[in-house]
């Protein structure tokens, strides 16, 4: 044990340890008096994180846990503001900020590199989260209310409102939220994960605003609490905040919340539901089975249970995986395969999506019979070793994304804290994986953990979710008929009730708090520079550029291709090709080899492409294609080897393998909807405003969606549509080979020379390629006004208007007006009064568009009417240069984003390559801080006009007369 490092008189230290994967110390604390933990991970980063959980268990499904969520951020004793949250977003140079409600527990996270703002932020969040205001309004607004259709007419209709109600009916419009909530209902018999933890659309109504406060008493109290942190501020600092601000004012609570074990069965379940769709297909139904194993807080039970799950699913070489992509009973495997390992209680679950009812026992036969396939004969050691190899690399990567790398890493160990589990074990992974090495070393090892998870576990439930296309119409009139008894009951003194509270929020949403009483940055506390990265380029037939960045002993590795010209076909093919290069055999050896030989040495391959319009031409292009990879320093020669030969030799002769590829990319591109409408919305608004954005919309759009549906059928009624794409990837591939290359490499600095020289001595022999990149996209420059209509319960709409584009001096005013819109008008109108899950506006560089968007919107042309009327705002209101501000601050904030060290050092090669110079972000930079607001009303005025308006929303198939009699094109999947 570590010595006791500095900490706060009123935190006991209890424990430290350095991780060396990691290069973190795990720091863990208790609070004398209440109980509360503190794991503070010390680390020389310098993007602070804090995060705040609290073990919630609700019940019921009326979603208490993520209303109040939603509900506590609305306002609290020392900034009794209606908004702080997003006033705060606003104020702010967060890297992160947002709220979480799982399973059992509800989270509170933020992150900042600035040490001024990170002591704002914590203000704030300790305040709203222990001494929260729960108004009761404000509780209508994010949960649930009773609302007239026409609010001041209580002979008008009945409806439910509330963003949580239709952020759950948006959520609940995804089939594969409905299976897991189905799947977890049966699951768990009698505890939390019993019940939908984001609430029902038809349980919410049935919270009460006393229920609330209730939940909030029991749960939101320190002794209920861990306290998470991450970064280069000591823990002792941390803690003399908390204790100050929130925990000398509690006491210990002695009733401790806690979730009761699962019921277990004797026997196997097997349950039948339904699913909301358009149509019923024969083919439509979900079968999944389901186990329930043991808890997660023990760490060896844990990782069997990963051990397992990636022997039995990692990759398509993987036993049970390779069964169920192959099988014919089903179109692919189903979107919940794997270990949910967050609960309490872990889960595994597989199974098949496109199945047709009547085989649902033939699934489960088919699942039971590979397991116990798998049981008799075992597993090859090099395939339980790779997975060892994948946990071990998994355990390394600094990750980045959406996510700070230290949010990761608390987010990895905060379901064991909330369960008063071993949190550092469980982020300290080398000592199990040392373990389990020996352990695997017994051929039977896996088998015996088959027979004991699996086979030989009695509580499995098999669930079949088929389609109903009544079930829509059936929920909907339950509501309405709800209502109609609701209204029918009211007397004159409740009509007017609700007549008054409709009218007390809509003073409430509309009213202007005095913002002073909140902490804030200001463009001075802005960083003066852009980080600039050092990296060396070696020059040659095959140019290599390395990047020295800390990667706890990783090594990042692409082969960029330049884009040659593209006929036609070609180029609508290019994202399935480059979805399954790294998916198919290479030379001599099938698929299955390469899947096998992939987890062995590296961390799996990748292609990608990426394509952006010239600074001077948003019509010209720039194009590459990406193969990419990781693995551990010791494994660069052979992942070299393996990109190589992955460039030079893949197969396009797996017919069964290239048709199997289809329907799963068919099955996730069709799941995608409900969850990224919004960006549907926004590429269908702005797809005819240049060749980029048109094709963009036929790769990734609801057009890429429907040309996927209609492949995979193609495919399934004929052999020949296989053999064309085939013949297309082949001539794809031939004008690769001829284009020219190069090769990134991110790792740490002192393994520079044998990288580059083994990366180098690898490729030796690929053809460097002489072809000149002439990539190109037809140009394109019209007007949309379109619907796609599909199954959903909720909208997303969007209008777009073609702007300036590149080094046009209005680009950066149009980059800060989105923020402006947002924070001024459309988060009011769209969220708070409309009821919508979000809303907001962009402005697209890559297009040269401005966007508007809703999410999960209950509404169509009211949001709409919204979009126009923000820029009548705009227009004629006058505005404060404070609002400016936040609005700049905002822009700035999404622009100094961290990334991991291997994710920025790609972005910046990247952004480079594509012409955009640190000098020209720099200068693009000191423009977006000098926006003024007469150039955001000149853009405005200059763009955002009713003859360069184009129009697109999904939503459902009821609205189709609507949309009809108001001039939109429909479109259908």
């Amino acid at each position: 044990m570590a010595n006791s490092p500095a900490h706060h008189p009123a935190f006991t230290f209890l424990r430290s340890e350095f991780i060396d994967a990691l290069n973190v110390t795990v720091q863990e604390f208790e609070h004398k008096v209440t109980g509360a933990k503190h794991f503070h991970i010390a680390s020389d980063n310098d993007e602070n994180v804090f995060l705040v959980g609290l073990k919630t268990v609700p019940t019921d499904s009326c979603g208490v846990a993520h209303i109040l969520e939603h509900t506590v951020l609305c306002g609290s004793e020392r900034f009794p503001v209606r908004d702080p949250f997003f006033m705060m977003i606003r104020r702010s140079l967060n890297t992160f900020m947002n709220a979480f409600t799982s399973s059992d527990w509800t989270a509170y996270p933020f992150a900042s590199k600035n040490k001024k703002d990170f002591n704002n932020l914590l203000g704030v969040y300790l305040d709203a989260v222990f001494f929260s205001r729960l108004d009761e309004l404000d509780f209508s607004q994010e949960g649930h209310r009773l609302e007239f259709a026409e609010p001041d007419n209580a002979e008008s209709d009945l409806t439910f409102k509330g963003v949580v109600f239709n952020e759950m009916k948006g959520a609940m419009s995804s089939t594969t939220s409905v299976l897991w909530q189905t799947l977890t209902k049966y699951l768990f018999p009698n505890n939390t994960y019993h019940f939908n933890s984001g609430g029902e659309p038809s349980d919410i109504p049935d919270l009460s605003y006393q229920d609330l406060l209730a939940f909030y008493r029991t749960h939101y109290h320190p002794s209920n609490a861990v306290f998470m942190t991450f970064g280069d501020i000591p823990a002792e600092s941390l803690q003399a905040e908390f204790e100050t601000k929130v925990l000398s004012r509690f006491e210990r609570l002695e009733e401790q919340v806690s979730v009761p074990k699962a019921k277990r069965y004797f026997s196997p379940v097997r349950v039948e539901e339904g699913y909301a769709a358009e149509e019923v297909k024969e083919d439509g139904s979900h079968v999944v089975v389901g186990w329930l194993l043991g808890e997660s807080t023990d760490l060896t039970e844990q990782f069997e249970a990963q051990l397992l799950s990636s022997v039995l699913l990692d990759n398509s070489a993987s036993p049970l995986l390779r069964v169920l992509e192959n099988s014919d009973l089903g179109r692919a495997p189903s979107p919940l395969c794997g270990l949910e390992d967050s609960n309490k209680e872990m889960s595994f679950m597989c199974g098949l999506e496109g199945v047709k009812r009547e085989n649902t026992a033939n699934v489960e036969a088919l699942v039971l019979s590979t397991l116990e396939d798998i049981a008799s004969k075992g597993v090859p050691q090099d395939m339980v070793d790779a997975m060892l190899h994948q946990l071990e690399l998994s355990q390394r990567e600094i990750g980045g994304g959406s996510y700070p790398y230290g949010l990761q890493l608390i987010l990895a160990g905060l379901s064991t804290a909330v369960h008063s589990g071993d949190v550092i074990a469980q982020l300290d992974l080398d000592p199990v994986i040392d373990a389990m090495r020996e352990k695997v070393q017994d051929k039977d090892y896996i088998p015996n953990l088959i027979q004991h998870l699996l086979l030989s576990n009695a509580h499995r439930v098999t669930i079949t979710l088929s389609p109903d296309d009544a079930l829509e119409t059936r929920r909907n009139q339950a509501e309405k008929d709800r209502l109609s008894q609701i209204k029918a009951a009211l007397s004159a003194e409740e009509k007017q009730q609700i007549i008054d509270r409709s009218a007390a929020l809509k003073v409430r949403q509309s009213q202007v708090d005095d913002m002073s009483i909140l902490p804030k940055v200001g463009l001075e506390d802005v960083p003066a520079r852009l980080p600039e990265y050092d990296c060396e380029k070696v020059a040659g037939d095959l140019p290599v550029t390395f990047y020295p960045q800390g990667t706890n002993g990783l090594v990042y590795q692409q082969l960029v291709v330049d884009l040659p010209a593209l006929d036609e076909e070609e180029l609508e093919y290019l994202p399935l090709f480059s979805s399954m290069m790294t998916e198919l055999g290479i030379g001599e050896d099938d698929y299955l080899a390469v899947q096998e030989r992939q987890a062995q040495v590296c961390g799996g391959l990748g292609a990608s492409n990426s394509i952006r319009a010239t600074i001077e031409n948003r019509q010209a292009l720039n194009g590459y294609f990406i193969l990419s990879s990781k693995a551990l320093v010791s494994n660069v020669k052979a992942m070299s080897e393996l990109l190589k030969d992955t460039m030079l030799n893949v197969r396009f002769d797996e017919v069964s393998r290239v048709k199997e590829l289809v329907a799963q990319r068919r099955a996730r591109r069709e799941q995608s909807i409900t969850g990224q409408g919004h960006v549907l919305a926004m590429t269908a608004a702005s797809s005819r405003l240049s060749g980029l954005a048109a094709q963009q919309e036929k790769w990734g759009g609801m057009s890429g969606i429907r040309s996927a549906i209609a492949l995979d059928d193609a495919m399934k009624a004929d052999d020949q549509a296989v053999d064309r794409v085939l013949a297309i990837f082949k001539r794809l591939h031939g004008k690769l080979l001829h284009a020219s290359k190069q090769v990134l490499l991110v790792a740490e600095p002192q393994h520079e020379s044998s990288i580059i020289e083994e990366t180098q001595s690898a490729f030796a022999d690929i053809p460097a390629g002489t072809a000149q990149s002439d990539f190109a996209i037809p140009s394109v420059d019209e007007r949309i006004n379109v619907a796609w209509l599909t199954s959903t319960q909720v909208n997303f709409c969007s209008k777009a208007y073609r702007t300036a584009f590149g080094e046009h001096p209005d680009v950066a005013a149009l980059t800060v007006l989105g923020g402006f819109l947002r924070n001024g008008f459309l988060h009011r109108a769209i969220r708070e009064q409309g009821g919508a899950y979000g809303g907001g506006a962009t402005f697209d560089g890559s297009s040269g568009s401005f966007r508007f968007y809703s999410y999960r919107d209950p509404r169509l042309t009211e949001t709409l009417s919204d979009f126009d009327a923000s820029i009548e705002w705009l227009l004629t209101e006058s505005h404060s240069e404070d609002a400016l501000e936040e609005a700049i601050l905002g822009v700035i904030g999404s622009m100094d984003k961290p990334s991991s060290p291997a994710g920025e050092a790609q972005s910046d090669f990247y952004v480079q390559l594509h012409g955009r110079s640190l000098a020209y972000r720099e200068a693009f930079r000191a423009k977006i801080l000098a926006v003024t607001l007469e150039q955001l009303k000149q853009v405005a005025k200059t763009y955002l006009t009713k003859e360069n308006e184009n129009t697109a929303v999904v939503t459902s198939t009821s609205k189709r007369a609507e949309l009809e009699s108001i001039g939109f094109d429909i479109q259908t999947l």
